[in-house]
């Protein structure tokens, strides 16, 4: 062929893997003296955070993490976090950030799944972290970050996040990965049963997704962005490398509160944030004595539930640009946008709001995003009405299920990533979720496995069968309702069941509600959750 020859191949010379550990070194050298971290009385130029970076690439290597190894962490929005996900890739090792929420006998397993080595605790969570380090059965090294913004909390590691980085060397040379296929990170998504399940992320999706934040929501160098987003969720939505790469400033909140985020918009000049609609309407609901004015125009990327029109309205009516978003773990957090088109600018702003609390269409650089038939694997009409399960295919798409082959196969079916998730598409194209087969419930943009709720419930002895769906909150967006049905003769009280719950599950997976009854059933005894969710949603009307 002929573009096939010698004198055209591959060298290091003209071509390298796509990876977020490029993104760094060209900070440092380009704009060592710009304003990278915010966080109580701590202010870091991007200098002193390479630096610190290096040096904790360089004392973990000297420890035994080298490529492929997990390095897992339980923390909040603080720098520490943004460390390990520009340091942990450095060596090829692999990032497991997880959600400090959960109980112990989850992490736990998570540990153990993941075959950690290293754990970087928060204090604040030493004590949910040090029995889950004792139920993974693992011996882990521990490391104790310190935060000055933190409740504090026992030290149960080796040593301290700051006498780690003592260790090492800001001299560290670090390198790209040998194949941009390699793991980068590894985040734990519910699915559809209490066993979590492992999602692997490579350098390649990495790159692509922190490139695509850029293109996607038009963002400008030096951006100030506020982390009101968890650091665990999907890691971040890849803008721990997206801000980076702009040499941008990251302002952390260890938990987001409307008094906070006004202050960081108006003391810090915030022009950048994302989060759950939970935020959206903290920020639009806050008493007169949490807010302060503001002169910037902020922009705010939203995603899990669909925002309510109204809470969109309000933001946009104060100065707050709103983007919408949707995705799933498993395609790096958010995949597709609800891109505004420039003809909507003419419409009334409640018809506006309508528009943009679809889910819209794929991002520029995922191939391809579609509603598809999941008996046909055919395309449905597209007339907003004809509901199909939303397939996803591209570079944003994970590597597979950690150890699940067989899942792994049956999610990549047809070269479709297939997400679960019920949908009708419009005849713009724009895509609008309107139901989730896997029977997620979606509270504060945190993932709820339904089947864990009804398994810890089934344990009470008066529980003969119960359903666990999403039911409607103004807060939340959803939490979970639990329809139950009693053993015959057995006798049990809401409060009872609730207490129940409190004893086995995190506090966001507890059901709010309990509703005693004959569930509806099929004739091979499987529970009807539609038609429950129909009950929730009839009650709710009236």
């Amino acid at each position: 062929m002929l573009f096939d020859g010698p004198e055209l191949a591959k060298t290091a010379a003209n071509h390298t893997p796509l990876s977020p550990v490029s993104i760094l070194k060209r900070v440092e050298r380009v704009h060592p003296n710009l304003p990278a971290q915010v966080h109580g009385s701590i202010r870091r130029n991007w200098g002193e955070v390479a630096a610190r970076c290096k040096r904790l690439a360089s004392a973990l290597a000297k420890r035994g993490v080298s490529k492929g190894d997990t390095v897992a962490l339980i923390a909040p929005n603080i720098p520490e976090a943004l460390e390990c996900a520009l340091a942990v890739p450095m060596l090829g090792a692999v990032l497991n950030a997880n959600n400090m929420r959960l109980e112990a006998s989850t992490l736990g397993y998570i540990l153990e799944h993941g075959e950690a080595s290293v754990l970087l605790v928060d204090t604040e969570f030493s004590a949910v972290a040090a029995e889950a380090v004792r139920l993974s059965g693992r011996e882990l090294l521990v490391i104790d970050i310190e935060d000055t913004e933190g409740a504090g909390g026992a030290c149960i590691g080796a040593l301290t996040y700051e006498a780690l980085l003592a260790e090492g060397s800001e001299d560290f040379a670090y390198a790209l990965p040998d194949d941009e296929w390699d793991a980068l990170a590894l985040n734990y998504t519910s699915g559809t049963t209490g066993h979590p399940k492992g999602v692997v992320y490579s350098h390649r999706g990495a790159w692509t997704n922190s490139v695509n934040n850029v293109v996607t929501w038009e963002m400008p160098h030096h951006p100030t962005y506020l982390w009101t987003l968890p650091l665990f969720h999907c890691n971040g939505w890849c803008f721990p490398w997206t801000i980076t790469l702009l040499a941008g400033t990251h302002v952390f909140m260890r938990g987001p509160t409307a008094k906070g985020i006004y202050a960081a918009f108006a003391e810090h000049g915030v022009t950048h944030l994302c989060g759950a609609p939970i935020i959206m309407s903290m920020i639009a609901s806050a008493p007169n004595d949490e807010r302060q004015p503001f002169d910037q125009k902020v922009r705010m990327m939203t995603a899990a539930a669909p925002p309510p029109a109204p809470v969109i309205e309000a933001m946009e009516a104060m100065g707050i640009a709103i983007t919408h978003v949707y995705g799933l773990t498993e395609v790096y957090g958010p995949a597709v946008v609800c891109a505004a088109k420039p003809e909507w600018a003419e419409l009334p702003l409640d018809e506006q709001s309508k528009l943009k609390a679809r889910q819209g269409v794929a991002y520029e650089l995922e191939e391809d995003v579609l509603v598809l038939d999941p008996e046909t694997s055919l395309p449905v009409p597209l007339d907003g009405e004809t509901q199909g399960e939303v397939v996803f295919r591209g570079n944003i798409v994970m590597k597979g299920y950690l150890k699940r082959p067989e899942e792994t196969d049956a999610a990549f079916r047809d070269g479709w990533f297939w997400s679960g998730d019920l949908a009708v598409q419009h005849p713009d194209g724009y895509i609008e979720i309107r139901d989730r087969a896997k029977d997620i419930i979606i509270s504060g943009g945190e993932n709820i496995s339904s089947i864990e709720v009804e398994n810890a419930l089934h344990t009470h002895p008066a529980v003969d069968f119960v359903a666990v769906v999403a039911m409607a909150d103004e807060k939340w967006g959803e939490t979970p309702c639990a329809f139950v049905e009693l053993a015959e003769g057995s006798t049990a009280t809401e409060q009872e069941l609730l207490d129940h719950a409190r004893a086995l599950l995190a506090g966001f997976k507890r059901p709010k509600k309990v509703v005693f009854g004959p569930l509806p059933k099929t004739t091979t005894g499987k529970i009807r959750k539609n038609e429950l969710r129909d009950r929730l949603r009839e009650a709710t009307a009236h």
